[in-house]
């Protein structure tokens, strides 16, 4: 059985943990990884078997044994490597978002479904179990006609500065998987948006004209309407929670503790906080999207999150931080408008 090349390009935290994901895989061999600190690397790459490191990605580009980069390098430097990847014919899984650009984007977007490239953006969240089943049951009618969907999401600590500073912002880092997750759940399209901020956790948010905490509402072409709450910091642990109610029910995915165990004794009852951090809560969803990419490669079957659903994601991103700064609801056609204006 032939194995997949697979070369990696940027080798920090998310980098590493694919890397390593990897290993389960029995039809994938990790050829090589780029990284421009490759001698703090060396040690791990030989741990796990990768025999090639080098500051230089262009050499997994060139690398005719390997058929697909993970692109996990920073954000800034995403469209250079998409460029080079599609040029060379290698299919592409690249971490969100996209670009930084929205135009940029969408010029990805148009030249990726022009090409034969299998390319799929890391929007784990889409292969929890809990949260694709519920997607399911909404698919399958199980609740009628969605009204309403509610998501959570909090993390349990703010980043560091560094991270701050060059992250894009609340809506372009973290919501933009909640921006997703609302398009998967509901089946539609997003046409309207409405936010509500403030910084209540850390001032240097504020320092990098960034806020912390966010409502953000919006609503569907299908007629729903969405609610998405975001803190950088819930100070119990990794607060990920989703509901849909409809027509005829609601399904509802709660937090994933650490244990199931509840205590019941004379002073109350007890459970466990959520698992701390997006390591622990979403490892399985880590390998399940690898999984699918793989799988999605090797039977020539369109990916399960596309370079489509990224620049979906990011125009609602953008939308939601012009609201942000004009204190209205912002249409995303309005947006389109927008965009062009300024070309």
């Amino acid at each position: 059985m032939k194995k997949l090349g697979i070369g990696i390009i940027g080798a920090g935290r998310i980098g590493k943990l694919h890397a390593q994901n990897l290993q389960y895989f029995q039809d994938v061999e990790v050829k090589a990884v780029s990284d421009l600190y490759i001698d703090q690397l060396l040690d791990w790459a030989s741990s796990l078997g990768i025999s090639h490191v080098t500051p230089d990605y262009q050499e997994l580009l060139e690398n005719k044994f390997i058929d697909a980069v993970l692109i996990c390098a920073p954000t800034t430097v995403h469209p250079e490597i998409i460029h080079k990847a599609v040029s060379n014919g290698k299919h592409i899984f690249c971490e969100k978002p996209i670009s930084f650009d929205l135009r940029e984007s969408q010029n990805i977007c148009n030249m990726v479904e022009k090409s034969n490239i299998k390319f799929q953006v890391g929007f784990n969240r889409r292969f929890d179990k809990h949260f694709s089943s519920i997607q399911e049951g909404v698919r399958n009618g199980e609740i009628g006609d969605p009204h309403i969907i509610k998501i959570t999401a909090r993390d349990p600590e703010p980043p560091p500065t560094e991270y701050i500073k060059n992250s894009g912002g609340l809506f372009i880092d973290m919501s933009i998987h909640d921006f997703d997750m609302a398009r998967y759940l509901s089946g539609s399209e997003v046409e309207e948006v409405f936010v509500t901020g403030a910084n209540l956790v850390d001032p240097r948010f504020k320092e990098f004209n960034d806020i912390d905490t966010a409502i953000i509402s919006l609503k569907f072409a299908n007629g729903a309407i969405g609610v998405i709450d975001n803190s950088r910091e819930a100070v119990y642990g990794y607060d990920q929670r989703i509901e849909v109610f409809g027509s005829k029910g609601c399904l509802l995915a709660e937090n994933d503790l650490n244990s199931t165990v509840k205590k019941f004794v004379k002073g109350g009852t007890r459970i466990e906080n959520p698992k701390y951090f997006f390591f622990e809560r979403y490892n399985e969803a880590y390998i399940t999207e690898l999984r699918s990419f793989v799988d999605a490669i090797k039977n020539d079957t369109p990916t399960l999150c596309t370079v489509r659903d990224g620049l979906e994601a990011e125009r609602i991103a953008y939308a939601a931080k012009m609201s942000l700064q004009t204190g209205r609801p912002i249409s995303l056609k309005d947006l389109e408008i927008k965009q062009l204006e300024t070309q």
